[in-house]
C-alpha cells in the first residue's frame, strides 16, 4: 500500500508558536509547535526567538516546512507537520462514538478501559467537553491496536453468575 506524502503550498505564522499550513490537496491547517521546540533541545532552541520562528517557508518540493538559511538544520518535514495537525484537531461526541464504533466496544468497555464511569463516558457521548488526556488515549489506542489489546477487559454478556454459597 502506498500512502501519499503530504505536500505544503504555503506557510504563515499565527505567533507565537504556531503555523497556518497550506496543504497542496486543498486542507488548512493551524498547528501549533511549542511542544515540538521545547522538546527538541539545543537544536530547536533558535525557534524559540520569534525573529527566527518568523523565517518559517515551505521547503524543497513543499516536503517540509525550514527555517533560516538554505544550509541549516531547522526543518520539520511534512509527513511529520500533517501528523501533530491531526493529534490537535477538536475531539467532540461525534469523534468519541466513532472511536468507540471503530474499536468494536460498548459503553461499559469503553469507560473500563479509559478509566472512567458510565455515566461519564455517555456524558462525553452527549457532548460534554472532553478532557485531553481522555482524547489523547482515544487517539492512541486507534493508532496502536497493542495499548488497547494490553488494557481492554472484556466483559461478558448476560448477568454475573451467582457465587457459591451466596444467598439469594
Amino acid at each position: 500500500m502506498t500512502t501519499k506524502l503530504p505536500r505544503i503550498d504555503g506557510v504563515t505564522i499565527a505567533p507565537p508558536t504556531s503555523l497556518v499550513v497550506e496543504w497542496s490537496d486543498g486542507g488548512l491547517d493551524t498547528i501549533d509547535l511549542a511542544g515540538w521546540i521545547a522538546t527538541g533541545d539545543d537544536l530547536l532552541a533558535p525557534l524559540r526567538d520569534y525573529a527566527m520562528f518568523a523565517t518559517a517557508r515551505p521547503g524543497l518540493y513543499g516536503a517540509s516546512v525550514v527555517w533560516g538559511d538554505e544550509e541549516g538544520d531547522l526543518v520539520i518535514d511534512a509527513h511529520h507537520l500533517r501528523l501533530l495537525a491531526a493529534e490537535q484537531k477538536p475531539f467532540g461526541s461525534k469523534d468519541a462514538a466513532a472511536w468507540q464504533g471503530e474499536i468494536g466496544l460498548s459503553n461499559n468497555e469503553a469507560a473500563d478501559f479509559l478509566g472512567i464511569s458510565l455515566s461519564t463516558w455517555n456524558a462525553y457521548k452527549a457532548g460534554a467537553q472532553i478532557p485531553m488526556p481522555i482524547v489523547m488515549v482515544c487517539r492512541a489506542a486507534r493508532r496502536d491496536p497493542l495499548l488497547l489489546q494490553a488494557h481492554l477487559r472484556p466483559r461478558r454478556p448476560g448477568r454475573p453468575r451467582r457465587m457459591e454459597g451466596s444467598v439469594r
